[in-house]
């Protein structure tokens, strides 16, 4: 039986920890179940962004999702949610991919589980 979780990820990379917290339990969840997707939407969309430049000592959302892409996490990145912040897709990490609303509900109606940060 394939498991699927999909963490579904609405804040922006940094000033709070939710995207740090959705990244990290999707990347502990993805060892133990068949497939884990992230799709980011609304302000979630930053997280996707390459070239992202921390302070050293702080956690770096990019390198996260390299992790996540190295593990097989599927991501997917709302397109009109990158139209409205100009993200084009060339822009996006490595794995992620531009998606839409359609992706996210077939991807909501096969996930066993759905999280919500």
């Amino acid at each position: 039986m394939n498991q699927r979780v999909l963490f579904v990820v609405n804040e922006a990379p940094y000033g709070s920890e939710r995207t740090y917290n959705a990244l990290r339990h999707a990347n502990a969840v993805a060892s133990s179940v068949d497939v884990v997707q992230v799709f980011f939407i609304g302000d979630g969309v930053g997280a996707a962004r390459r070239g992202q430049q921390t302070p050293n000592g702080y956690y770096n959302v990019e390198r996260m999702l390299r992790q996540a892409n190295r593990a097989g996490v599927v991501m997917g990145v709302c397109g009109s949610c990158m139209d409205a912040r100009a993200l084009s897709a060339d822009a996006l990490v490595p794995g992620a991919h531009r998606s839409s609303m359609d992706e996210l509900a077939a991807w909501t109606l096969a996930a066993d589980q759905v999280l919500i940060y």
